[in-house]
């Protein structure tokens, strides 16, 4: 029996009036169902207030009120006017640093202008003349601030705006110095690689050479350029040499370097790296190439040498980007470590010599973040899928694992941003039939303050337009055993006694679950629902949330399990008295993307139209810390690469297939594209392709994004 449980919109009455209708412009130039938020918080010092970024003005909020107290600051009256992006204080709150003018490089690393503002004197100064920054963060005591320029480290001294210059080596495509290389910034989800010392005294930094890493060229055809430009970049593939990665202290006093003893084995990563509370011991995580031994050091400054202090192995992976909640006590005794070594990620505290003290929290569900550590009360206050995985819920816990409290008791999802000192938190809430609520509490009594933002504008839009509610359903995996999510959308005038067409919305990549209770509003979904289709988002195994067992299950075999799962759900949803079984389709980007062309060739015969967006084609042509993680290398698991390869089975392809790629995609680089279109060619299949010039591996801009979900729609109104 199909079970469903849905959460039904609160503005249902309110769809009995006439339903406008939704155009490709409402969610590719206008916006029209953007849920409204609260950005920029920074909680101040005093406890009694924290700034928000109100347009291009910096406020000051009183927190038990969560009224506006005052301006700090408005970019436009400024002498030059600025236009604010982003800001933060120095750790006296006498000065502001503004970023201005940011310019993006790749998904997370920048450079931009940087100005200081004195707030007592209401005087602006340029951080540097130099060039654009990337980075700049201040020193913990107030005093400097350190950025990178050109792959070099410098820092500014704000007592004489005099600038000192850290490492002279660096060049691109050869040697950085704070920053990170390509990969460690796509993968391992940081951009800037340079860290202070508690006491402000010493510069710890990532140093990578990457001399010996292949380039790819990314041809730019830079509209109207008469020649195109070849830009090329380092992107270690799977199987292929990396960056050589070294960890350096320098110390502000005396001009000395140290390098960190991190080992003599080269072919590591050095993932992440911060202090503990004692200012001259550096905390340095290292994993070997095939990311199964998780090391934690701690180096010692003055010296360099280290300490391992803690050893985790894992017979598939250790994924730092989930497990990565390290928190060392401010007592300097302690340390909280998260881990999957139970079977679901849970927290452990250890000594500062790496012996476990006990472990936090247990149980077959998952802590997924860490949102603050009151050490006076000795709790410890997270989100988790406590209960029903497609949750968050917020929870505090005492160091010894006693005591757990749940703060929140919404079903949804709840994201917190809680105070330094654990006095207050903002709930940003929504569920599948509300949208964002941010809400003020004072953690003692868990007492509401003030609703800062409720989305009654957005309310009030979604019931004119007559959105769809979504339902949650579970279908049966291809093991016949385990029972898989996906949501579901159906027109408003649905009629049971119809059949209608589905457009199924996947991504199906390790850990990245699609499928879960928080208000989302997809508008070329509603629109495809609004044209008469069932549109339902759906997860495989594999993704995440549901303990290490279900995660790593299609470990060396990608593709494989959530081929076998996409098939069994369009089965599925083909046997529902409502659906009509031959106008199934499949949707997907980036894994997504590679999926919907497994399923078209592979799997042909169940789909009979499928759109791939920035696929990959075989994991070959992907960057290797990714790619090896699941897969280790390419020698060691060919047919792990090759069996579940759409190019492999070009000659299998069946029914309507649109394949888009943009050519400046520096992530899933367009030779994937290439490589799978020449096979379908030389297979003698038929089908669409499309191209956008210089794109990313996001097509971006409203304009182009217009186009392109102006011809997906196309695509499948005249195909499904």
């Amino acid at each position: 029996m199909k079970k469903v449980f849905s959460f039904v919109l609160l503005f249902l009455p309110l769809l009995l009036v006439a339903q406008r209708e939704i155009t490709i412009d409402d969610f590719t130039t206008r916006n029209t169902f953007a849920q409204r938020s609260v950005y920029g918080i920074n909680w101040m010092n005093d406890g009694k207030f924290y700034s928000s970024q109100d347009g291009n003005k910096v406020v000051k909020f009183d927190i038990t009120t969560g009224q506006a107290v005052e301006t700090l600051l408005d970019g436009d009256a400024l002498t030059p006017k600025l236009s604010i992006q982003s800001y933060s204080f120095s750790s006296d709150e006498k000065k502001l640093l503004l970023l201005t003018e940011r310019e993006g490089i790749y998904r997370r690393s920048y450079k931009a202008e940087y100005f200081i503002y004195d707030l007592n004197t209401k005087t602006l100064q340029k951080l540097s003349d130099g060039g654009k920054q990337s980075y700049a963060t201040f020193s913990p005591d107030a005093t400097k601030v350190a950025f990178v320029r050109e792959n070099n480290l410098f820092y500014v001294d704000l007592a004489t705006m005099s600038e000192v210059q850290v490492t002279t080596d660096g060049k691109f495509n050869h040697i950085i110095n704070g920053s990170t290389d390509w990969v460690y910034e796509e993968e391992f989800s940081f951009a800037q690689a340079f860290y202070w010392s508690p006491d402000g005294r010493r510069l710890a930094y990532h140093r990578f050479d990457e001399t010996d890493v292949k380039e790819y060229n990314l041809q730019k055809w830079n509209r109207g350029a008469l020649y195109p430009e070849d830009y090329r970049f380092k992107y270690p593939k799977a199987g292929e040499a990396n960056s050589v990665v070294e960890v350096w202290i320098y110390n502000l006093s005396t001009g000395a370097k140290v390098s960190a003893d991190i080992g003599s084995e080269k072919d590591i990563y050095i993932p992440r790296v911060k202090w503990t509370s004692n200012a001259t011991t550096l905390s340095v995580r290292r994993l070997n190439r095939l990311q199964n031994v998780l090391d934690i050091l701690h180096v010692d400054a003055t010296t360099g040498r280290s300490t391992v202090v803690l050893t985790e192995k894992n017979d598939k992976y250790v994924d730092i980007d989930y497990c990565d909640d390290l928190q060392y006590l401010k007592d300097g005794k302690q340390f909280i470590h998260s881990s999957e070594q139970s079977g679901y990620k849970h927290l452990y505290l250890y000594t500062m010599e790496g012996k476990l003290v006990n472990q936090i929290t247990k149980g077959d569900w998952e802590v997924t973040t860490v949102v603050g550590v009151d050490e006076k009360a000795k709790l410890v206050y997270y989100l988790s899928t406590e209960g029903n995985y497609l949750n968050r819920q917020l929870y505090s816990v005492s160091f010894d694992g006693k005591r757990k409290t749940p703060l929140t008791s919404s079903l949804g999802v709840h994201t917190i941003n809680m105070s330094n000192d654990s006095q207050y938190y903002l709930d940003y809430f929504s569920h599948a039939g509300q949208p964002l609520t941010v809400q003020l509490f004072q953690t003692k009594g868990n007492k509401p303050l003030k609703v800062l933002e409720d989305n009654e504008a957005l309310r009030k839009r979604i019931a004119e337009y007559g959105l769809s509610s979504a339902e949650f359903i579970k279908y049966p995996s291809a093991d016949g055993v385990t029972q898989l999510d996906a949501s579901m959308m159906k027109p408003r005038d649905f009629d049971p006694g119809k059949k209608y067409p589905v457009m199924v919305f996947q991504y199906s990549g390790p850990r990245a679950s699609r499928v879960r209770n928080a208000f989302n509003v997809d508008g070329w979904g509603q629109l495809l629902v609004q044209k008469g289709y069932i549109v339902v988002t759906m997860d495989t195994r594999g993704t995440g949330f549901r303990g290490e067992q279900f995660t790593k299950q299609t470990y060396k075999e990608m593709g494989k399990l959530e081929l076998e799962d996409l098939l069994a759900g369009g089965k599925y949803l083909s046997s529902l008295s409502y659906v009509d079984d031959s106008r199934l389709g499949i949707y997907g980007w980036s894994y997504g993307g590679f999926m919907a062309s497994l399923v078209m060739t592979k799997g042909a015969g169940v789909y009979k139209l499928g759109i791939a967006g920035a696929p990959v084609t075989n994991w070959r042509y992907y960057d290797n810390i990714y790619t090896e993680r699941f897969m280790q290398l390419p020698k060691d698991n060919p047919s792990g690469y090759d069996d579940n390869s759409p190019i492999k089975y070009a000659d299998k392809l069946e029914g309507h297939f649109l394949l888009i790629h943009g050519t400046g995609d520096d992530n899933v680089h367009f030779q994937n594209s290439v490589a799978f279109q020449d096979a379908l060619i030389m297979a003698g299949k038929q089908f669409q392709s499309f191209y956008y010039p210089d794109d990313p591996h996001g097509v971006r801009g409203a304009r182009r994004r217009h186009h392109l979900h102006t011809m997906m729609t196309d695509f499948i109104l005249n195909n499904l």
